[in-house]
């Protein structure tokens, strides 16, 4: 028989050491004006902490992460950790008016949560109007100590941050938008860690430069922040190994080139084995929409390699057409998911929901006395099933659900469009009054603890064809299967991957098609999916679900933290 002394010693020992390798990292935002310069313009922007893009959080799987956010700027604020799972903590998720009410100016309020469970590139940013296009930086979690990455471990790593910039306050232009029924005026430029590149005007030396050593491995975390740019991104040269998309691990995938969505991460390792010279990355726009204007400029920076001479013009990459889909979808519908890798979880066999949910832009009818700037006088709007979510006004979504009040939402979102029809003929379809004009509710979609959850994505192309990037917060999803045309189970079911699909917390939809995700709902709380595409968020292209606690303490949503801030 064992020693019970020396059991529990070991026991002791174990438990130590668990708590060892978890720590509390603890930040400050301080959120405020901060006059930059830019395409030969001075523009004023709300940024944190006197930096764009903002601080770059580092915490390892396990840690608590504890951010003080004091609002100094003009405007309402929240702070969304985005794919922060955020288990039994969906009080810190931070989307308005979902989770939390927003922190007024002149108030602070303070996020705490656990990251457990995933690894990999993350980030954070504001979620109320546009102000992430500058309130935003990079969350990376890092394995706990002990523990490696499941690919060689690299020299030195490299956070790059693709943006959009207007020469203007993001705040006018949502409200010009959202006032008018147009579309939003378009950016002015791309950028890379916060700057334009040489293309531009003024920005000869406002272009981010890469340093590296000949026959070095650097691991590049690529994050999208854009507000609505879909962007190719290559670096002259060089290939790009994939081993993460969501900071979820993928099967290594090698590539020249990679298209990311607003929302998407990417981790990629460049290995300098070109000869001493300079490089340029570029990243320019992926568009599918006829007749919609988009930001056709071109990012860039430049790979310098040590010893490389100082006078010498970069090679520059060859970047696809704006509308190059099937290089846009090469990536996409190719990544496997890392099976059995670190926090690898299997798809969910049985499913407990389905739900067939399309997706697209829409009209709204102008109110009386006024002149619209949408197609045919109308204004924009933007739908789910034929429902335009608009969130609440008076209450958080959560605090409602959590108290059990009424009349803030209902629970009748429609599993699949009120009207089956050609979902992907443009000609059909435009201007069919039937189709055209989404109600604006606040419809929401309970569900059980641990249930399953398999959802059709389904664009639609009532007004254009686009590739729309829905992200789903509390949770991260396998994505089965994706396709062009109308999904059709009969056909498409055989397409299903299984065994080792990628798992995301954004997927792009392909434009004129679908995407087929599964998910357990196994988080207590209120998760929005939306629309990352800032402008459809703006117009209604998102829906919400509700958790219900399971059946122990270990399972239940805790109160809400003694700071949230009140409507």
């Amino acid at each position: 028989m064992r020693n019970p002394v020396l059991l529990l010693v070991g026991v002791l020992t174990l438990m130590v050491a668990t708590t060892a390798s978890a720590a509390v990292v603890e930040h400050t935002f301080n959120v405020q004006n901060l006059t930059v310069t830019r395409l030969c313009n001075r523009q004023l922007i709300v940024a944190v902490n006197g930096s764009f893009p903002g601080p770059r959080i580092r915490v390892r799987e396990g840690d608590t992460l504890i951010v003080h956010v004091y609002n100094k700027s003009p405007y309402n604020l929240t702070v969304h950790w985005h794919g922060v799972y955020q288990k039994l903590s969906c009080w810190a998720d931070g989307p308005n008016m979902i989770t939390q009410c927003p922190i007024l100016p002149g108030n602070k309020y303070t996020y705490k949560f656990k990251i457990s469970g995933q690894e990999g590139t993350l980030w954070w940013h504001a979620h109320v109007s546009w102000l992430r296009a500058t309130v935003h930086g990079a969350l990376i979690i890092r394995p706990k100590s002990g523990h490696k990455y499941p690919f060689p471990k690299p020299h030195r790593e490299v956070t790059i941050i693709l943006g959009e910039w207007w020469n203007a306050d993001v705040m006018d232009v949502e409200e010009e938008a959202v006032t008018s029924g147009g579309l939003p005026n378009i950016s002015d430029a791309f950028t890379i860690n916060g700057w334009p590149g040489d293309l531009y005007p003024c920005s000869q030396n406002h272009m981010y430069k890469l340093k590296v050593e000949p026959g070095k491995t650097y691991l590049l975390r690529i994050v999208n922040t854009a507000l609505n740019g879909q962007l190719f991104y290559k670096i002259a040269n060089h290939n790009l190994t994939v081993f993460a998309i969501d900071a979820a691990y993928t099967k290594p995938y090698v590539t020249d080139i990679i298209m990311i969505a607003p929302g998407q991460t990417v981790d990629a390792l460049l290995v300098a084995d070109q000869d001493i010279g300079s490089y340029y990355m570029a990243a320019s726009t992926y568009s599918t929409s006829v007749g919609i204007p988009y930001d056709n400029n071109t990012t860039r920076g430049v790979v310098v390699y040590d010893g490389a001479p100082p006078i010498g013009k970069p090679l520059m990459p060859t970047l696809p057409a704006f509308s190059d889909t099937a290089t846009a979808y090469k990536l996409s519908s190719s990544l496997k998911g890392l099976k059995d890798g670190p926090h690898w979880t299997q798809v969910p066999k049985n499913v407990d929901y389905k739900m067939f949910v399309t997706v697209g832009l829409g009209f709204t009818p102008c109110e009386a006395n006024r002149t619209c700037l949408g197609p045919k006088g109308t204004k924009l709007s933007a739908s789910m099933n034929n429902q335009s979510f608009v969130p609440p006004k008076r209450m958080s979504l959560l605090q409602a659900f959590y108290s059990n009040v009424d009349g803030i939402y209902t629970t009748d979102f429609p599993v699949k469009p009120p009207i089956e029809f050609d979902y992907t003929n443009a000609t059909i379809n435009n201007y069919n009054p039937a189709f055209l004009f989404a109600p604006k509710v606040t419809k929401v979609t309970k569900l059980k603890f641990n249930s399953t959850v398999e959802m059709v994505l389904q664009n639609t192309a009532i007004i254009g064809v686009e590739n729309h990037p829905m992200h789903l917060h509390g949770s991260n999803f396998h994505v089965l299967a994706q396709g062009f045309g109308n999904y059709n189970p009969s056909k498409h079911r055989e397409m299903f991957n299984l065994v080792d699909p990628q798992i995301r917390n954004t997927i792009g939809v392909p434009a004129g098609g679908w995407a087929v995700i599964r998910f357990t709902a196994d988080n207590p709380g209120v998760w929005i999916m939306h629309c990352h595409l800032d402008a459809h968020l703006t117009y209604g292209l998102g829906t919400v679900f509700m958790v219900e606690n399971g059946p122990t303490p270990e399972t239940t949503l805790p109160l809400p933290p003694v700071d949230l801030p009140n409507c």
